[in-house]
C-alpha cells in the first residue's frame, strides 16, 4: 500500500470507529505530507529514522509509512480493523446496487471533512455521486448554513464537478422542519438545490396530533424530496425516544406526494425502526438509504441501512439511491 494511502486508510477507519477528529485529522494532515515527497526522499527518511523531523508526524504515523513503504500492511492498520465494528450480516445484495447517498455533512457545517475529500471518499466507495446536504440555518449548534453561505457552496459545488467529473456532487440541503412544518430556508434558494432532505431536529416530544400535522406540512411541501430521520431516535449511549406521529398518515403522504422515506444508517440512529419501515413499505413508498455521514469514514455506514432494509423486505427498485445522478434530479425536480 502507497504511504499516503495508508495514512488515509487509517483516517478512514477512524472515524468508522468514531475516534476523536483530531486524531483523524492528523492522519490525514501527514498523508498530504507525505503525498508531496519522492519516493526516493522518502525512502530515504524512512532508512534514517527521520520522517519524525517532519511537521506533524510523529512516531505512530511514521512507523505506518516505514510499514507500507516496506510492502507491509501497516501493523497500526491492521489492529484498528481487528477492533472495528462487526460485520452486520446481510445488505451486501443490496449495497452493491447504491450508486450515491442522499444526506451527508461537510465541514461547511458540522461534518468534520471539506467537500472534496467527502467525494473523494464517495467515489473510492464505487458511488457515481454524493448528495451534499449541510444543515439549514436555524440549527446554529451545528454550524447552519445562512441562504448567503448556500450560495456560496454552490458555487464551490460546480467548480469542484467541473474537477471531479465523471463523479458528481449533487447540491442539497437537510433542512430543518420548523414548528409549524414549513422549512427553514429560502423557498427560492431551495428550488436552486437538486435534493432537499427535511428533518426536524427540536421539539421531538410535541403531542403526536401536532408533530403529524408539523410532518404533514413538510411532506405535502413540492422542495422536499426525502423524509429525514422520521422518528428522531438515538440509540446509544442515554438515547432518545421516538417522536410520535400517525405514521399511516405521514407515509400515506409521503407516497402521493413521492417523497422518499430516509432509512438512516447511522448506528446511532437506525431511523425508522424495522415496524415503522415495514409500515411504509405497505404504504407504497419510496426510500432512501443513507449515511447521514459526517466524515469520509462514515459513508460506509448505508451498509447498517442495507442490511435493515433488506431485513424488511425493500426492494432495490423502490430505492432513490440504486439511480443514476441524471435520474435523481429529474425525480427531485418533478
Amino acid at each position: 500500500m502507497e504511504a499516503a494511502r495508508a495514512l488515509r486508510t487509517v483516517a478512514f477507519h477512524l472515524e468508522r470507529a468514531g475516534e476523536p477528529t483530531y486524531r483523524v485529522a492528523a492522519f490525514r494532515r501527514a498523508a498530504d505530507v507525505v503525498a508531496g515527497l519522492s519516493d526516493d526522499e522518502l525512502a530515504e527518511r524512512v532508512r534514517r529514522g527521520t520522517l519524525t523531523d517532519l511537521k506533524g508526524i510523529g512516531k505512530r504515523i511514521a512507523e505506518v509509512v516505514a510499514d507500507a513503504v516496506a510492502g507491509r500492511e501497516p501493523e497500526y492498520l491492521r489492529r484498528l480493523l481487528a477492533r472495528a465494528e462487526p460485520e452486520v450480516s446481510g445488505g451486501a445484495e443490496l449495497l452493491a446496487t447504491l450508486k450515491g447517498d442522499c444526506h451527508s455533512h461537510s465541514d461547511w457545517s458540522d461534518g468534520g471533512s471539506p467537500i472534496r475529500e467527502m467525494a473523494e471518499a464517495a467515489g473510492e466507495l464505487g458511488h457515481e455521486w454524493l448528495a451534499l446536504t449541510d444543515h439549514s440555518p436555524r440549527l446554529t449548534v451545528a454550524r447552519g448554513l445562512s441562504a448567503e453561505r448556500l450560495r456560496e457552496q454552490l458555487d464551490v459545488v460546480a467548480e469542484l464537478n467541473a474537477e471531479l467529473a465523471p463523479f458528481r456532487i449533487l447540491t442539497g440541503i437537510e433542512v430543518d422542519i420548523l414548528d409549524d412544518g414549513t422549512l427553514d430556508q429560502e423557498p427560492a434558494l431551495l428550488n436552486r438545490l437538486d435534493v432537499v432532505v427535511a428533518s426536524a431536529h427540536s421539539k421531538l416530544r410535541m403531542p403526536k396530533p401536532a408533530m403529524t400535522r408539523r410532518l404533514l406540512a413538510a411532506v405535502s411541501n413540492p422542495r422536499v424530496n426525502v423524509l429525514g430521520h422520521c422518528t428522531g431516535r438515538l440509540v446509544v449511549g442515554k438515547g432518545r425516544p421516538e417522536s410520535e406521529f400517525d405514521a399511516d398518515a405521514v407515509f400515506d403522504a409521503c407516497r402521493e406526494y413521492d417523497v422518499a422515506v430516509e432509512i438512516n444508517s447511522r448506528p446511532d440512529r437506525l431511523d425508522p425502526p424495522r415496524r415503522l419501515l415495514r409500515r411504509a413499505l405497505d404504504a407504497g413508498c419510496r426510500f432512501a438509504i443513507d449515511s447521514d455521514a459526517h466524515a469520509p469514514g462514515q459513508l460506509a455506514w448505508q451498509r447498517y441501512g442495507c442490511a435493515r432494509a433488506e431485513e424488511c423486505g425493500v426492494p432495490a427498485d423502490r430505492v432513490v439511491n440504486t439511480w443514476r445522478a441524471d435520474d435523481v434530479v429529474a425525480w427531485a425536480k418533478a
